[in-house]
């Protein structure tokens, strides 16, 4: 059973494809073992993040009897399936959001310009991945990657854009954002 030379090497924990510019980055890999009559058989466990940094991206697990075709497994299941997320300004989030899976609970905050990532792990490389470059995040509960990875993605899903939700409500964008401003100018009036 030969096998072909592939192009280009692993070369680090993240790689970029010229063809689609999607940035996959290796979150964990785990060593597994299958207890059968002649001893153990080993295997290994692979999560990959996939993103364009613009917007878009998934999260796959894959699983082989050797690292690398475990690796290209998760990275396909990535492929497919990739969300895509609403960012303020190309930078952050619009609004503060929550998410959960199983015992992992991750919150998700938007910041200002020039905070950069503040987030654990496997947060991290979803955010690298998504092209969000100010956000602060804390996961509580769990710190079990799976969980944190699709914790963070529960919570990404949830992410809206104002125009989503003006649109959602029949409204225009300065509708929703109108009562703000005017509730301010009235606190301004009252106490000048």
């Amino acid at each position: 059973m030969a096998r072909e030379p592939r192009e280009g090497g692993r070369g680090g924990r993240d790689r970029e494809r010229e063809g689609d510019e999607l940035v996959d980055k290796l979150v964990t890999i785990n060593r597994v073992a299958k207890v059968v009559k002649g001893g153990r058989r080993f295997a290994f466990a692979a999560l990959v993040v996939v993103g364009d940094q613009k917007g878009r991206v998934g999260y796959g697990a894959g699983k082989a009897r050797e690292v690398p075709e475990a690796i290209r497994k998760a990275t396909e299941r990535a492929k497919r399936g990739m969300i895509r997320v609403p960012m303020k300004e190309g930078r952050t989030l619009h609004h503060d959001v929550a998410g959960h899976f199983g015992a992992g609970k991750v919150v998700l905050r938007s910041a200002e310009a020039g905070t950069g990532i503040i987030a654990g792990g496997p947060m991290r490389a979803v955010f690298e991945s998504l092209g969000i470059n100010d956000v602060v995040a804390k996961s509580l509960g769990t710190r079990n990657p799976h969980n944190m990875v699709k914790a963070t993605f529960d919570a990404l899903t949830r992410c809206a854009s104002p125009r989503s939700v003006a649109n959602r409500r029949g409204k225009k964008v300065a509708e929703i954002f109108g009562k703000r401003d005017q509730a301010a100018s009235v606190g301004e009036a009252a106490d000048a």
